[in-house]
């Protein structure tokens, strides 16, 4: 087979695969794929795209209103996830409105959660909940594993009222990271160059927790997972400064076990939707990241459940806008996406389509295009869109992904407010390259 004929296979391939995209009635063949399905995980590829947002948005709210799921994880913070939680099930704060509650979103890039789309997703979300029996209301959690301090401040707190008796291994804990003030980076260095951590002292905090918040409602099950993500952060932190890798998978695998501990906790009926970046919905093995030893939530996913329970979607877009950095920890811009390079997915995808749409690849999983490894883009909160060749992570679709919503243009996500630059400069928290 020549190159010309081989390509034009892989465009028939597409067009045979792929549903026109205009409206949510058209994401009907991704709830013909979702039915059954215990998990349902939606990625985006880049932090900062409305159409990402938006579609990811619209699919959440038909699997909510049609197939009856009953929680979203994110690729955030426990304890600012908390508090939505909390606002959308008709909890607390229910003097604030979305963009009210999202302000409070002040750790770095704010503008990930901290904008109008989500606002409008959320706003809808409290209206659902608000006409239904507690027991059927949706929650909203985070999964991410930044939250050392904040989640410590909460895991005080509630010893402080519930069980007095164990405050002075939670302030054990703390008085172990006051030195750094505050900064998990501080932290993470001097343990490189001093190897004593804080590891015992925060695990000695889990375990008193966990004993003592068996069975003892939301607010104890709050502290617990505040806990574990302490316990998370210091390995994370701890990581990071010594290899990529080892950190990618601490964060990934945290993320992973807590979608775990969720899904125990709301019980068996219990159906999640997972909102995080392609590089962690997609399962890893169907890329260039598994012969890097790195593993990801898609494939903990698959792993730890049947793969008739997990549907993993996809995301991508051909050219437009995008809010990101020029670095680690800088005041966001405005970017242009450009036209994807040539030989890559994306490029194929326009070739192919000219359009947005939806592809289901369980349609026909033997078509060569599927098998095929190609560059597949994927943006992160740094961005140079005149250097962009490294930010094609070589991919195989029909492994990676169950289905793909594909966008032909996109358009930059709507912030809620600009970012602060810091007043000391951020360390980087993710990979590179991913």
């Amino acid at each position: 087979m020549t190159v010309h004929t081989e390509a034009n296979s892989y465009l028939a391939d597409i067009r045979g695969l792929a549903h026109s995209l205009r409206g949510p009635a058209d994401l009907n063949p991704i709830l013909s794929l979702s039915t059954g399905r215990r998990f349902v995980a939606i990625g985006e590829a880049s932090h900062g795209t409305h159409e990402y947002y938006q579609w990811r948005a619209r699919l959440s709210r038909r699997l909510i209103e049609e197939q009856g799921f009953t929680w979203i994880g994110v690729e955030g913070d426990w304890p600012d996830c908390w508090r939505i939680d909390r606002w959308v099930r008709g909890l607390a704060n229910q003097n604030l409105d979305a963009h009210g509650l999202l302000a409070q979103f002040d750790r770095w890039p704010t503008w990930m959660w901290a904008n109008a789309e989500v606002a409008d997703f959320l706003d809808w979300l409290h209206e659902w909940n608000v006409g239904r029996q507690a027991t059927g209301r949706v929650g909203f959690y985070g999964l991410d594993v930044y939250s050392l301090w904040d989640s410590l401040d909460r895991v005080i707190s509630w010893l402080a009222e519930h069980h007095p008796d164990s405050v002075p291994a939670a302030l054990r804990a703390w008085q172990c990271f006051t030195p750094y003030q505050g900064d998990p980076h501080r932290y993470a260095w001097s343990t490189r160059l001093v190897p004593q951590s804080c590891e015992t002292d925060v695990v000695n905090l889990l375990v008193a927790v966990r004993h003592r918040a068996a069975a003892d409602g939301e607010d104890a099950f709050d502290a617990e997972q505040n806990a574990q993500f302490a316990v998370g952060a210091e390995r994370y932190y701890r990581a990071m400064v010594r290899t990529d890798r080892g950190s990618w998978d601490i964060r990934d695998i945290h993320m992973a076990d807590t979608i775990d501990r969720v899904t125990r906790y709301l019980g068996p009926r219990s159906k999640g939707i997972i909102w995080e970046h392609n590089t962690h919905i997609g399962d890893a093995r169907g890329t260039s990241m598994a012969e890097d030893g790195l593993v990801n939530v898609g494939q903990l996913l698959r792993d730890h459940y049947s793969d008739s329970e997990v549907l993993l979607v996809g995301l991508a877009g051909y050219r437009g806008e995008v809010v990101a950095s020029t670095q680690w920890g800088a005041a966001e811009q405005r970017m242009r996406v450009p036209a994807a390079r040539a030989g890559s997915h994306e490029a194929l995808l326009h070739e192919a389509l000219g359009a947005s749409a939806v592809l289901d690849f369980r349609a026909d999983p033997d078509r060569p295009w599927l098998r095929q490894r190609l560059g597949h883009r994927a943006i992160g909160v740094v961005y140079d869109p005149d250097r962009e060749w490294g930010n094609y992570v070589p991919t195989v679709m029909g492994r990676r992904y169950d289905a793909l919503i594909w966008l032909e243009d996109t358009s930059a996500l709507r912030p809620l407010a600009h970012e602060r630059t810091p007043e000391e400069a951020e360390y980087e928290t993710e990979p590179t390259g991913y």
